[in-house]
């Protein structure tokens, strides 16, 4: 069976958008609430390497993308979620799955101040430790 349909199979209703690029990209979208499990199954069990994060400000909230590569398949299957509560961002965190995580939240953390539940070393990593505390350079108001 292909990936993306045990993808579609074993998350089912928990993916609340999905997207297929030319490019070979696959976007899809889960509730915060998902993340662990959607994490565990693309790399556990369908072998995907996590492969770095990124997140975004937006008008309806932060969008967290988690980006999973099967090496030599030259796809990519990309997980978003939204947090539309900036006061109150969190989502948990994948450093416990994957120690490689650890920069990119820490990053995401500090630039956006998206708090990563769970994370071991949630501390500055870019800014300077007199940078005042709740500024967030990367928010956009």
């Amino acid at each position: 069976m292909d990936k993306r349909d045990i993808i579609k199979k074993r998350l089912g209703a928990k993916i609340i958008s999905w997207e297929e690029t030319p490019t070979h990209k696959i976007y899809f979208g889960v509730k915060k609430e998902d993340i662990l499990e959607t994490a565990r199954l693309l790399f556990r069990e369908l072998g995907l390497r996590f492969s770095t994060a990124s997140a975004t400000d937006t008008p309806s909230g932060f969008e967290i993308i988690y980006h999973f590569v099967p090496d030599g398949e030259g796809q990519v299957y990309s997980v978003r979620l939204m947090l539309e509560d900036k006061k109150q961002a969190q989502v948990d965190s994948l450093t416990p799955m994957f120690p490689g995580a650890e920069w990119i939240e820490r990053e995401i953390w500090e630039m956006l101040g998206i708090n990563f539940k769970n994370h071991p070393n949630l501390k500055r990593l870019l800014l300077a430790e007199d940078w005042p505390e709740g500024d967030y350079p990367l928010r956009k108001g």
